[in-house]
This record gives structure tokens, C-alpha cells and sequence, in this order.
């Protein structure tokens, strides 16, 4: 069982210029909510009550006026912890080690929003490492599973110019407590970054990493493009929901 979750929300995202001049992009409106409030309610919804929100950046004190305690969301807590250089995503999760204290952890990007229900994989993890995948029509903007003969992962690829498959690993993931000692034995990538595929990859090779497919709908909302079609979505779902009614 999985009790803390950690929501990465650092970066500056210069890709969605210049709607992020003044804002940090996981503040976003997708459909009629900010961006991070779709991973903290996944991972409520998957019973994790005490969720550590890792910001960086010129904006990072907006979300604290944004997310407050929680308790809108249903969790327990929010803690929030502060990346001070875009040092990757494994470095972000770093960030979050001493509120872990010594506990599994789940770790969402703050810019991945899905309906997926995870809380069987939440309620089962023990140890290891679980990542989650999906088909996605652009698999090369992502870390991409190497599969063999018998569909076991051996290898995961980052972001190649020629996947070897349709599937991508979303940013959703279960690890153990031995996660902050790998991070710090890992190397800059040529981008300078602490990259989580080469966290995975550690897991990887002590034989230590599982994976299950994402049932339901998830996109990154990252870049201009998709940040349209997840709101989209989104609204969709909700009229769906309301009987065809917008929101007052």
C-alpha cells in the first residue's frame, strides 16, 4: 500500500510560451480546472491522502493560494517542496525525500491528466518499481518500452527518433524506498538532466520493475496541441455527466 504521492510540477515551460510568462504551466486552465488539480485527484482517488507537490520557478508560490490544505481535493495534507534548478524529473522527485520519510511513494506529473483508476496497483505495491503504459500516436515525445518475445520490458528507450513500439511510458509511477539512494547514483544525461527514464532503467536491471497498461483516457497536456484536445475532453466528460449542462 501506497500512502504519499508526489506530484512534479517544477520546470519553466518555455514550450508553451508565452502563455507561461506569468504563469507556471501545471496553473493552467484545462477545461474549467487548473492542470494539477487532474494528478491530485488521481491520486486521491487511488486513496493517497498526503501528497507532496514539487514546484520550481518564478511562480512557484501561486500554488499555494491555488491548492491551499488539500481538503477541496479529499487528502489529508499538501506539502510542498521547492526545486531549485530544471534538473529533470528525477531530480523533483528528490525533492520530496525527507517528506517521504522512508515510504513507498507514487509520483504523477503535474501535467498528465487521466480517468485511469489505479488504486488496485496502489493497494498491492510492495517493493520495486511499477510503470505504466499507454499507445499513443506520438510515442517519441516519451520514454518508450523495448519489449521482448515474451512482452517483458528490457529495456526503456528516451524520447528515440525511431520507436520500437506505439506504447509510451506515461508519467505515472509506483517505487519503493530505495528510489532516492538510485537517484543519487545517477548521471546527468547529454541534456544535463537526472532523467526518470534512466531511473527506471536502474530498476530495470536489478529486476525489480513491473508494468500494467493505463486503462482509460490520459494525455500530457504539455504542449499547445494537446492542452486543447485534454480540455476538450474534459468539458465533454462533464457535459456528459451533467445531462448536457454547462457549469454556472
Amino acid at each position: 500500500m501506497i500512502k504519499r504521492g508526489v506530484v512534479c510540477a517544477g520546470g519553466l515551460g518555455t514550450r508553451m510560451y508565452p502563455l507561461t510568462y506569468s504563469q507556471n504551466k501545471h496553473l493552467l486552465p484545462v477545461y474549467d480546472k487548473p492542470m494539477v488539480y487532474y494528478p491530485i485527484q488521481t491520486l486521491v482517488k487511488a486513496g493517497i491522502k498526503d501528497i507532496i507537490v514539487v514546484a520550481g520557478g518564478p511562480h512557484a508560490g501561486n500554488f499555494v493560494p491555488t491548492l491551499r490544505d488539500g481538503h477541496e481535493f479529499g487528502a489529508d495534507h499538501i506539502y510542498y517542496a521547492y526545486q531549485e534548478k530544471e534538473g529533470g524529473i528525477s531530480q523533483a522527485i528528490a525533492c520530496a525525500e525527507k517528506y517521504a520519510e522512508g515510504e513507498n511513494i507514487a509520483v504523477i506529473l503535474g501535467d498528465n491528466c487521466t480517468d485511469a483508476d489505479i488504486s488496485k496497483e496502489v493497494a498491492e505495491f510492495k517493493d520495486g518499481a511499477q510503470i505504466f503504459l499507454k499507445r499513443v500516436p506520438d510515442p517519441e515525445r516519451f520514454g518508450v518500452p523495448v519489449f521482448n518475445e515474451h512482452q517483458k520490458v528490457v529495456a526503456i528507450q528516451e524520447k528515440p527518433s525511431r520507436p520500437l513500439s506505439d506504447f509510451a511510458v506515461v508519467g505515472l509511477y509506483l517505487y519503493d524506498q530505495t528510489v532516492f539512494d538510485k537517484i543519487r547514483r545517477l548521471k546527468p544525461s547529454a541534456r544535463g538532466e537526472l532523467e526518470v527514464t534512466d531511473l527506471n532503467n536502474a530498476y530495470l536491471a536489478e529486476g525489480k520493475l513491473k508494468w500494467a497498461e493505463l486503462n482509460g483516457y490520459w494525455r500530457d497536456a504539455g504542449q499547445f496541441e494537446t492542452l486543447f484536445e485534454v480540455s476538450a475532453y474534459w468539458r465533454e466528460k462533464r457535459l456528459n455527466l451533467s445531462g448536457g449542462k454547462e457549469r454556472e
